[in-house]
């Protein structure tokens, strides 16, 4: 059977073709163990109109992902598809797994959306590919209408699913059981993707060869629920991979493919910390430590000891973040981040004395902040000190803590899904006193105060990515130095398009 992946174009204000979709990846493998003629568009990267690539392809059975920000792209992209193809689609991604919110079945209220995954999607796929070519073998007038035909209710017993009959009634199924066995799935399908068209991971300070930088998730799951994170609706158990297996692709992506970069992807690594000692002894056993690799989301500095990162230096570590979000002490219960002010200093210090770079989350405008704590979480990055200060206005996204906290009791500011990112310098929510005037305000303050320091600037100046990354920064300066909506009318004032 003829499978198609498809990543919608994202429509953001900043790069993102840092590297290929680690969940198409994986669903790309599982496919292929199970003998399906897989391909993949990735519309971030792509020159083939989609049109063309339907149609030279011709899929069985077409699969598109989408988060939030993504998914009106997405209904977009399954309306392409259906153009060209009577074919299922199906839908999955973090945005439809939020059933709080019955957005697997808004998804199916649009026409060319057939079927829903939900959660952790490599089990359902399968059981939705082996039901269709069942069915294709079954049926030689192939048509989706008799595909969803009520009178068939194939799906009725497809876990994670969410689907619609073709007389336009919406099911959805149980959950599906997580994934225990890690070790069980194959390693993402990155032959199936165009990796010379990639940038890289994160602003490496060895200019990385964006061609040959790669992805790995060594676990999943996050057994913490802060109100703030949108991972907090996907599984809460945490489960690893064995450090054997990840070891094994670790090899496969340096020697097979070539890897000069590696960036960790896990929501939580350093759960256990005997494991992460194990790999690091392994990469440097197995001689691998030679490659740099980063913890793209950081690892939780409550668990960031000094031996252990002392360790993972030396088996190739490069870059780390933690999530630090707040610097005041109300605001760090409240979000229910279970860690203490004295603990992060802790793990910055370490990583510094360790030889690692450093990366701080920070967020502005929490349910709750005022002038006078966002001043302490700026304070807070600038005693911490990190390398890269990384702030972001509060984005609540549906699923969330925060979100339901805005939908009570504040009002937000984006009425449409394509309006969620948080790239744009725009406040997405008020409540109470915390307006957006205020948060965006705090924001642009963040970055002046911490990137124009003249210990900063000096110290930046004399690292070499700082140079070869100049346009970059030189745009960062523009963000930190004029509000939004003075650059608009400065646009405007030079005939420059907004």
């Amino acid at each position: 059977m003829r499978v198609a992946l498809v990543n919608p174009m994202f429509r953001l204000p900043i790069d993102t073709r840092t590297s290929p979709h680690m969940g198409l990846a994986y669903l790309a493998a599982v496919s292929e163990r199970r003998g399906d003629e897989v391909r993949v568009y990735d519309a971030d990267v792509e020159d083939q109109p989609l049109a063309r690539f339907l149609q030279e392809f011709r899929p069985h059975l077409v699969g598109v992902t989408a988060n939030t920000p993504q998914v009106k792209q997405a209904w977009r992209t399954a309306a392409a598809v259906k153009q060209e193809l009577d074919v299922p689609v199906v839908l999955g991604g973090s945005h439809v797994s939020v059933v709080s919110e019955d957005l697997d079945f808004e998804s199916l209220r649009q026409p060319p959306v057939d079927i829903v995954v939900r959660g952790e999607g490599e089990g359902p796929w399968i059981a939705i590919s082996d039901l269709v070519e069942s069915f294709l073998r079954d049926q030689p007038e192939f048509s989706v209408a008799r595909l969803m035909a009520p009178a068939l209710d194939l799906f009725r017993g497809l876990e994670g699913v969410s689907y619609k009959t073709s007389d336009g009634q919406l099911h959805r199924n149980d959950d599906a059981p997580i994934i225990t066995d890690l070790d069980s799935l194959p390693w993402p399908a990155y032959h199936l993707f165009k990796m010379e068209r990639y940038t890289n991971l994160q602003p490496a300070t060895d200019a990385v060869d964006g061609a040959r930088s790669f992805s790995i998730m060594t676990s999943r799951g996050c057994p913490y629920r802060c109100t703030f994170c949108s991972q907090s609706i996907m599984p809460i158990k945490w489960r690893a991979r064995s450090a054997e297996n990840v070891i094994a692709e670790w090899r496969h992506l340096v020697h097979d493919l070539g890897a000069l970069e590696i960036g960790v992807l896990d929501d939580s690594a350093n759960i256990r910390v005997k494991r992460l000692h194990e790999l690091a002894d392994l990469l440097v056993a197995h001689k691998l430590n030679h490659v740099p690799w980063i913890f793209v989301n950081g690892i939780r500095a409550n668990l960031a000891d000094y031996d252990l990162l002392v360790k993972m230096k030396r088996a190739g570590l490069k870059r780390t973040a933690f999530g630090v979000e707040t610097g005041d002490e109300r605001m760090i219960v409240k979000i229910d981040k279970h860690i203490d002010h004295d603990t992060i200093r802790r793990a910055f210090k370490n990583a510094k004395a360790a030889g690692i770079e450093t990366i701080g989350f920070f967020i502005i405008g929490l349910p709750g902040d005022t002038r006078e704590s966002m001043q302490r979480t700026i304070d807070f990055a600038i005693e911490v000190d990190p390398m890269i200060a990384n702030f972001s206005m509060m984005t609540p996204y549906p699923g969330t803590v925060v979100y339901e906290q805005v939908k009570q009791g504040g009002r937000f500011l984006v009425h449409d899904w394509e309006d969620y990112v948080f790239f744009d310098q725009k406040a997405r929510y008020e409540m109470g006193d915390l307006t957006a005037e205020l948060t965006e305000e705090m924001y642009r303050q963040a970055y002046r105060q911490f990137y124009w320091r003249p210990r900063y600037v000096l110290r930046a100046m004399t690292r070499k990515d700082f140079w070869l990354n100049f346009g970059r920064n030189l745009r960062l300066a523009w963000r930190t130095i004029v509000p939004r909506r003075e650059k608009t009318e400065l646009r405007r004032a030079m005939g420059v398009s907004a």
